[in-house]
Formats: structure tokens, C-alpha cells, sequence
């Protein structure tokens, strides 16, 4: 059975179901992805950009740090990292990350024919900005990810000037996403004893004030879960962290995606992908590399994460075989890309154009394996609805 379809059908009792065929305890949980044949099958020989595809996909380099960015005269960022997508007219703007000290963000703006257009810097004087979520009123929330950092509201256009957003509390932030039913921003945290928290605003689209919960729930892998409200989001001179008894512990949050009541973000630390049943409230494992039956994981390093209208989901590799890969709404992982000839860097920023027509990410350190040597890519072909 369709995990994803079913979720977005029903909600799940507290009786024992069937999922993908597994029979689970107590309340109604999937079992974790298991490796398959991917629906685009597989992956050719590396084409020039070094990227091996499924048949029928392209790539090409959009952007390279320390270099002109097409005939824009806008010099790339180093390290670039966590992206998002954002409609302009008829064309489109991808947003990227700086995960340097100094860091920031850039943008680049794409016509309906995909050519660019224009990019420039959205975002300067942060720290390490590493991922972050897209807002459904059309701004970039970037992170920082340092103790202590701040999320930075920020327009793709770079025609606002950024805000701080200090309601949203001081931790080490890694990504957020937004749930436009529950009008709350979810946030994932990069500590080996992170926590999960979401931001609720005072005012839906207006991030400037309003109150920071941290999820609570059991040391298992599943479970339900309630909030509890953060006392002090300023975290000094107690961390955001340790405020709350019961909140529950993640071994470094990474990305971070909401669609249709529910909430992926992957864990580094322990190669997991968690999945919030918002539902009904629980949460469950959505993929474990140690759980994968029959040896050779196909995905580990999990970072990033972002999803496509068909509801698979594509997590980019943090290492690994520097890959990204795809999860499908059955649950079955297997790789979609991979870049060759780059051991020393990661996949970052994975995000579709507003038309599911193309894949944009970053190899945040290139061929140097430093972060002057970042690449970022665009990836066409018949991605599936």
C-alpha cells in the first residue's frame, strides 16, 4: 500500500494496520524503505559534467564559486549548500546557501526557457549558513549553523533586505520547512543531542513574533509525540536544547520537508530519515541504512531532503557515493544521481523549479575539496508527476 496516498486519505487508527505488507506494533507504522529498482532505472556512464543519470535525463553547470554566474556579473558564493525554488512570472529563481564564516546566500533567476537571467547576493555577515525552507509567502529562510545561530528571513530577489528572526530561537539551526495548515515552521537542529522544534507566529506570515515548541516523545523509533513550549528561545544561559524535560533526542538534524500532513528530516548522525504523522500525531522511521536487508545500503550520509509532486522524495548524500537518492511513495530507495571524481565534497541544496521540470544541488566542495571549489547543476529529463 501507497504510504504517502494513504496519509494524505486518512487517518491512521491506533490499531495494528497493513503497510507495504508488514503487519506493525501496537499502532498502525511502515516498515523503513527498502533498496529497489528506482522508477527512472539505472544509472549511465557519467556524462561530461561527470554526473551519471537514468536514461533520458541531462546536466548541466549553472554556477561555480568564485566565478561569474552566466553574464550576470554576480560572482558565485563558496560552499554552497542548502537551496530552494521560487516562481518569478513566468521563470523561476533558485536560492542557495553560504556555508562559510562569512556566510550568506545568492540567488539566480531563470526565464520560462531556462536560460539565466540574473543573480546576485540576498544575504551577507552571517555564519555558516548551511540549510534552511522556503516560506509559502515567497521568502528564503536561511540558517545558521552555529551555536547560537539565527534563522534570516531573506527575498529571492534581493530586493528586501533581510531579517533576523530572533522569535525563532538561538541553537544550532540546520533546516526548516513550513505547514501552511498548521500555520507553524518546523526546525531541525545539528547537535549529536538535537532536537526537533517548530516556530508557531502570532501571525501566519509573519515571523516576527510567536512561540517555540519542542517535540516530545519516547526513546523509541516510533511512537506518539506532543510539544512542549521552549521557556527561554534565546537559549542562554541554558540551551534551547535543555529546557525541556522529555523533549525528544536526535543524533544531528539535517534537511527538513513538509507535504500533504506530514514532515520528513533526516538525522546524520544515525542515517535515518524520521517521518511526523501529523495526522494522528506519531512518528515513525521512514528509512534506516542499518535496517536495509541484503547488505550495501544505497543511501547513506543523509543530508538534504526535498520532495517532487509525485511524492518521492530526493535526499542528497553527505559523503557516501555522493549521491542522490530516491524514495519512492512504496518505499523503495535506490539512486537517482551521482557525482563522480568528487570524494572529497557533498551534494547540498536539492530543489525542483516550480514546474517539476528540472533538479537543481550543489557539490559544495567540486573537484578541490574546498569550499572555494563549489559547483552548482541543473538536471532536465521526464521527471515523473
Amino acid at each position: 500500500m501507497d504510504r504517502r496516498a494513504l496519509l494524505r486519505g486518512t487517518v491512521i487508527g491506533a490499531g495494528a494496520a497493513v503497510f507495504g505488507g508488514s503487519l506493525m506494533r501496537g499502532a498502525a507504522y511502515a516498515a523503513p524503505a527498502q533498496k529497489g529498482p528506482g522508477p527512472y532505472g539505472a544509472l549511465q556512464a557519467a556524462d561530461a559534467n561527470g554526473i551519471m543519470l537514468p536514461s533520458g535525463f541531462t546536466s548541466r553547470i549553472v554556477a561555480r564559486s568564485g566565478q561569474q554566474v552566466g553574464s550576470t556579473g554576480y560572482t558565485w558564493h563558496p560552499a554552497p549548500d542548502g537551496g530552494a525554488c521560487f516562481a518569478d512570472g513566468s521563470g523561476w529563481i533558485y536560492v542557495s546557501n553560504s556555508e562559510t564564516t562569512p556566510g550568506g546566500a545568492g540567488s539566480i533567476t531563470f526565464n520560462s526557457s531556462g536560460q539565466i537571467t540574473g543573480a546576485r547576493r540576498i544575504l551577507s555577515n552571517t555564519r555558516n549558513n548551511c540549510a534552511g525552507g522556503s516560506t509559502p509567502w515567497n521568502t528564503w529562510l536561511s540558517c545558521e549553523e552555529v551555536s547560537g545561530g539565527y534563522v534570516f528571513e531573506t527575498d529571492p530577489k534581493g530586493v528586501n533586505a533581510a531579517v533576523r528572526r530572533d522569535a525563532m530561537g538561538r541553537f544550532k539551526h540546520e533546516a526548516a520547512a513550513a505547514d501552511p495548515v498548521r500555520k507553524v515552521v518546523y526546525l531541525t537542529e545539528d547537535e549529536s543531542d538535537g532536537c526537533l522544534y517548530r516556530f508557531i507566529p502570532n501571525t501566519w506570515g509573519n515571523l516576527s513574533a510567536g512561540t517555540l515548541q519542542v517535540l516530545k516523545a519516547g526513546t523509541a523509533t516510533s511512537g506518539s509525540f506532543t510539544w512542549a513550549n521552549v521557556p527561554d528561545p534565546d537559549g542562554s544561559p541554558t540551551t534551547t536544547r535543555s529546557q525541556v524535560s522529555g523533549a525528544k533526542r536526535f543524533s544531528g538534524g539535517e534537511g527538513c520537508h513538509y507535504a500533504n500532513d506530514t514532515v520528513w528530516f533526516t538525522t546524520k548522525g544515525d542515517n535515518r530519515l524520521w517521518q511526523l504523522n501529523l495526522s494522528n500525531n506519531t512518528y515513525e522511521l521512514a528509512y534506516d541504512d542499518s535496517l536495509v536487508s541484503g547488505g550495501g545500503a544505497p543511501l547513506t550520509g543523509v543530508d538534504n531532503v526535498t520532495g517532487a509532486s509525485s511524492g518521492d522524495l530526493f535526499v542528497a548524500e553527505d559523503g557516501g557515493n555522493m549521491e542522490i537518492c530516491i524514495i519512492t511513495p512504496d518505499d523503495v530507495v535506490a539512486p537517482f544521481l551521482r557525482i563522480t571524481g568528487q570524494s572529497s565534497s557533498e551534494v547540498t541544496g536539492p530543489a525542483f523549479s516550480p514546474d517539476g521540470k528540472r533538479l537543481y544541488f550543489s557539490s559544495q566542495r567540486g573537484t578541490t575539496g574546498s569550499s572555494s571549489g563549489g559547483i552548482t547543476y541543473e538536471v532536465t529529463g521526464p521527471f515523473r508527476a
